[in-house]
């Protein structure tokens, strides 16, 4: 591990033994995580003791969850699922992948982020509560604001937050996780306050995800401080991961541009 990554592991060590922090999080999807980074990733969220949150590229997305089962991942969360039968292809796309036992060591969520989806959450719920079913929903905030035209300005809004109050108390109603992500910071704290107050599970910053009695937590700004601290280390990490590549091909490149002009003027 280079410099940064034991600073990382560090944050995720401190975070999981006082701050309440669960797993690290990356995505197929917005994100476009490559295999190399997730691997990196992974070894320093195993040597810290924490699990691995994996939003994958789509309801079906087969491959992805082949590589989330090879690599062992704890949370497994498919992205923009806005009816009852994209639900069910998530839920037989999972159950063709992962065996009942080993679903045993998984969670499998859907992301709940789109005012379509906030209308068919009811029916959905009953097939996610059900068997083979999945363990929950996580409400994200960011893409909800902007899909109902209030923007990243509208994420802290009494409309929003109702929303996620009304999801977390249909989730409590199905005996279902319920998860919150989407700008939390701590602006966030006093809306996470009162969904907690009816039911949640987890909160997600970026790259971190906490348990939702880190709330009660008097050191809750220093955990948020960190996980923000994490996520620029991790893209610094990236940065000069890719630079590095970059420059150990340059000496060759310059050689053979060299000899490419003397080439192209024969």
């Amino acid at each position: 591990m280079n410099s940064i990554e034991k600073k990382m592991l560090d944050i995720l060590r401190e975070g999981r033994r006082h701050f309440g922090v669960l797993a690290v999080k990356a995505e197929f999807e917005a994100e476009g995580t490559r295999t190399d980074e997730l691997l990196r990733l992974l070894e320093i969220a195993n040597k810290a003791g924490v699990g691995l949150a994996l939003k994958i590229g789509g309801c079906e997305a087969i491959r992805d969850m082949l590589e989330a089962k090879q690599f062992g991942v704890s949370y497994i969360i498919a992205p923009m699922v806005e009816t009852s039968y994209a639900l069910s292809k998530y839920i037989a796309a999972k159950d063709k992948v992962f065996s009942p036992e080993e679903q045993e060591d998984v969670s499998f969520l859907f992301n709940l982020e789109t005012i379509t989806a906030f209308n068919n959450l009811l029916p959905m719920l009953e097939i996610a509560a059900a068997r083979p079913g999945c363990d929950g929903v996580v409400f994200g905030r960011v893409d909800y604001s902007g899909s109902i035209g209030k923007g990243r300005q509208g994420i802290e809004s009494d409309e929003v937050t109702q929303a996620v109050e009304s999801a977390a108390q249909a989730c409590r109603d199905q005996k279902l996780d319920f998860v919150v992500g989407g700008a939390v910071s701590i602006d966030a704290l006093t809306n996470l306050r009162r969904v907690k107050a009816i039911h949640l599970d987890r909160f997600e910053t970026r790259k971190v995800v906490f348990s939702g009695s880190a709330l009660d937590s008097p050191l809750l700004a220093k955990a948020l401080k960190q996980a923000v601290h994490f996520e620029m280390l991790w893209l610094l990490n990236k940065r000069e991961y890719y630079g590095l590549m970059h420059r150990e091909d340059m000496a060759r490149i310059d050689m053979l541009e060299s000899r490419w002009q003397v080439l192209n003027a024969d």
